[in-house]
C-alpha cells in the first residue's frame, strides 16, 4: 500500500497507466517517486473515469507569464505586418474589386427590385460593364492595326531617304550621323532592347492576369453582397449591431453614389470630346471620345491626361486648332470641377473640394492609379466616421 502526498492509501489495483509496467533496466535514484506519481494517476484515472481535474491556473502576474505574453504579441504583430508587405498586390486587387461591386451593387439592387433574380441583374450589369471595353478595344484595333500597317510599308521608303544626301532624312543623317548611331546602338545594346520588349511582354501580361482576377472577384462580390454585409455587420458586438449597420449602409450608399457620378461625368467628358473632334475634323473622334471618357473616371488627372492627348492628336491638322482644343478643354476642365462635380456628386459623397484634391494626391503617392480611383469614397468614409463617432464622443467629453 503505497500514500499520496495527501496522506490517502492509493490501491496498486485499477487501471494502470503504461509507465506503471516494469521495464528492462536497473532502477535509478527517484524510481520510487515517479512510481508513486503513476499509482496516483491510476488512482485519478479510475476515479474520473478519464483525464482527472484540470489543476489551478497558471498566474498571468508573473513574470514569465507577463514576458511570453509580451514576446507573443511581438510575433504576432510582426507576422501579420509581413504579411500586408508580401500580400500588397492581392490585397490591392481584392480591395478594388470589392469597391468595383460596391459601386456597381445599387444597379444590381435596383434590377433585383425589378423582380429580377439577383444572378440575371449581376449579369445584366456585367455584360453592359465589359461591353463599353468591348467597343473600346474593336474602336482601337483598326486605327492602331492601320497605323502599324503604314509604317511597315513606309519603312523602306524611310530607310532610302536617309541614305540619300538630297534628301532631308539624308542631310539629317549626314550631320548627325543616325544611321550609324541605329546600328551601334542594335549591336551594343540588342541584347537589352530585346529584354526590353521581353519584360514590356510580361507587364502586359501580369496587366490582363490582374484585370482577369479583378473581373472575377468583381462578379463574386456583387453576386454575394447582401450576404457579405451581414457577415460583416455580424463582426460588430450586439449592442451596437445596429449602429454599425446605419454606418455601413451609409458607406456603401456614398460609394455606390460616387461611382454612379463619376461614370455620368466621364460620359459627359466623352461625348464633348467626340463632338468637338467632328466639328473640327479631328482624326478618330470615336477612339479618342472613349480614351476620354475612360481617364475621366480617374479624378483630378484623368482628364488632364485626356486632354493632353487629343491636343496632341490635334496638332496634326493644324496649330489653330490645336490650340482651339486645348482651351476647350481648359474651360471643360473649370466647368466639370465648379459646376458638374458639385451638382452630381454633391449630394452623394459630400467632400470638400480642398480634402477631394488632397486625398487624390495622397491615394496616387501610395497607391498609383487604384489609389487616386478610391481615394474620393475613402476620404468620404473617413469623414462620415470623424462626424458620428469622434466628434459626438469629444462633444461629449
Amino acid at each position: 500500500m503505497v500514500t499520496s502526498d495527501h496522506g490517502a492509501p492509493v490501491p496498486a489495483h485499477g487501471r494502470t497507466p503504461e509507465a506503471a509496467q516494469p521495464g528492462a533496466g536497473d532502477s535509478q535514484p527517484g524510481d520510487d517517486k515517479i512510481q508513486e506519481a503513476v499509482e496516483v494517476a491510476a488512482k485519478v484515472a479510475e476515479e474520473t473515469g478519464g483525464l482527472g481535474r484540470p489543476g489551478r491556473p497558471l498566474d498571468r502576474r508573473s513574470p514569465f507569464f507577463v514576458g511570453m505574453t509580451a514576446a507573443a504579441g511581438v510575433a504576432v504583430t510582426y507576422g501579420l505586418v509581413e504579411l500586408l508587405i508580401r500580400a500588397r498586390g492581392v490585397l490591392v486587387l481584392i480591395g478594388l474589386a470589392l469597391f468595383i461591386a460596391a459601386g456597381l451593387d445599387p444597379a444590381v439592387t435596383w434590377l433585383s427590385n425589378r423582380r429580377l433574380p439577383r444572378w440575371t441583374a449581376v449579369l445584366i450589369v456585367l455584360v453592359a460593364v465589359l461591353g463599353v471595353g468591348a467597343v473600346f478595344l474593336a474602336t482601337a484595333i483598326p486605327p492602331l492595326t492601320a497605323q502599324a500597317t503604314l509604317l511597315a510599308h513606309q519603312l523602306p521608303h524611310y530607310l532610302h531617304a536617309l541614305r540619300d544626301p538630297h534628301s532631308e532624312l539624308g542631310r539629317l543623317n549626314d550631320r548627325y550621323h543616325i544611321e550609324s548611331r541605329l546600328q551601334k546602338l542594335l549591336t551594343s545594346r540588342g541584347s537589352s532592347i530585346v529584354g526590353g520588349v521581353l519584360g514590356a511582354g510580361a507587364v502586359v501580361l501580369s496587366a490582363a492576369t490582374s484585370l482577369l482576377v479583378v473581373i472575377v472577384l468583381t462578379v463574386y462580390f456583387l453576386a454575394g453582397m447582401p450576404q457579405l454585409k451581414l457577415f460583416l455587420y455580424r463582426l460588430a458586438p450586439h449592442s451596437r449591431r445596429a449602429r454599425v449597420i446605419l454606418l455601413g449602409d451609409e458607406i456603401f450608399t456614398k460609394v455606390g453614389g460616387y461611382v454612379l457620378g463619376n461614370v455620368i461625368t466621364s460620359a459627359i467628358a466623352g461625348l464633348g470630346t467626340y463632338l468637338w473632334m467632328l466639328a473640327w475634323g479631328i482624326p478618330y473622334p470615336a477612339l479618342l471620345g472613349l480614351l476620354v471618357a475612360l481617364l475621366d473616371l480617374i479624378p483630378v488627372i484623368g482628364s488632364t491626361i485626356g486632354g493632353a492627348i487629343v491636343t496632341l492628336v490635334a496638332l496634326t491638322v493644324s496649330v489653330p486648332v490645336a490650340l482651339a482644343t486645348l482651351a476647350f478643354y481648359v474651360a471643360y476642365r473649370v466647368a466639370e470641377d465648379y459646376l458638374l462635380v458639385p451638382r452630381i456628386m454633391g449630394r452623394t459623397v459630400q467632400v470638400p473640394a480642398v480634402v477631394t484634391v488632397v486625398a487624390v494626391l495622397l491615394g496616387g503617392a501610395l497607391l498609383g492609379l487604384v489609389g487616386a480611383l478610391v481615394a474620393i469614397p475613402a476620404a468620404a468614409t473617413i469623414r462620415l466616421l470623424i462626424q458620428e463617432i469622434t466628434f459626438r464622443r469629444m462633444d461629449r467629453s
